[in-house]
């Protein structure tokens, strides 16, 4: 399955994609939740929408998506996991995959705008692949990290590098600003991925190709990462888990290339779909 949520910012309804076309599920009940994967969720809608074949009503063209998923307890980033970007940013490949946090109240539908925040200079782009964890995970073996997962969706992990490198602490600085986690457009269940680690990923600035990777080459894959990150914290469900970005950063560039006012951000994942952000400087309400 497909799973979308759409509406309003903070009003979202929940839905799916089925034949590319959106339905309302809103009467299913709930969120796409840490109740909703808690409770068998996933199944549950699956029945819900076989047994409402025909009489799903479809959502209107033109609808705002949000975030396929509600807020989560947590966003797991995991930093430095493919090669080339390590070697863009100067940075040694690491022995254990690096861990930090994405605040949760960063999350942003994957069409919204893209807000710099105030005082930035150095605000980032990075396209991801997000894992979504499906039930309680703590102390996963990793031949068994996959029957934890619900799904995956695209993420863009926006960082402010001045925040992130230089103003001294951890990198969460210049990862948790508002709108610095694009998510969605949809979350696809494990069924409709072939291979989760053998994904193009790629990601344009203002029409220009800056990213264009592949899962294969994690340094860390899929299975691995859910099974590390779960020695060191209970994984809920409904928590996302990022996987890294491949090289292409603006950081990496040599000067380096940072989003500005006005700038269109493009990226996708084969199989997760497309998202678009249009930059925004901050502006005080």
């Amino acid at each position: 399955m497909k799973l979308i949520r759409w509406g309003a910012a903070g009003k979202e309804k929940i839905g799916v994609i089925v034949n590319d076309i959106w339905y309302d599920t809103s009467a299913f009940g709930g969120d796409y939740n840490e109740q909703f994967f808690n409770d068998n969720g996933l199944e549950r809608l699956e029945e819900f929408v076989k047994a409402n074949e025909g009489n799903l009503i479809t959502i209107p063209a033109g609808t705002r998506l949000g975030a396929p998923i509600a807020r989560p307890s947590k966003i797991v980033c995991i930093g430095l996991n493919y090669a080339d970007h390590a070697r863009e940013t100067n940075a040694a490949i690491p022995s254990e995959p690096v861990i930090f946090m994405k605040a949760s109240t960063s999350m942003a539908g994957p069409f919204d705008d893209i807000v710099i925040p105030k005082n930035s200079v150095k605000t980032d782009w990075e396209v991801e692949l997000a894992v979504v964890i499906g039930k309680k995970a703590s102390y996963v073996e990793e031949a068994e990290a996959l029957d934890y997962v619900a799904g995956y969706a695209l993420h863009n992990d926006v960082s402010e590098r001045e925040f992130q490198l230089e103003r001294n602490g951890t990198w969460d600085k210049g990862k948790g600003c508002d709108t610095f986690a694009p998510l969605g457009p949809f979350l696809a269940t494990q069924d409709e991925i072939a291979d989760v680690n053998n994904m193009r990923l790629w990601l344009t600035v203002n029409g220009q190709k800056m990213q264009d990777g592949n899962t294969s080459n994690f340094i860390f894959n899929v299975p691995f990462v859910v099974a590390y990150v779960s020695q060191f914290m209970t994984l809920l469900p409904g928590d996302v888990i990022s996987t890294g970005t491949p090289a292409g950063v603006g950081l990496g560039f040599n000067p380096p290339v940072y989003l500005k006012d006005g700038d269109v951000v493009e990226l996708g994942i084969e199989g997760l779909g497309t998202s678009k952000q249009q930059v925004k400087n901050y502006v005080k309400n």
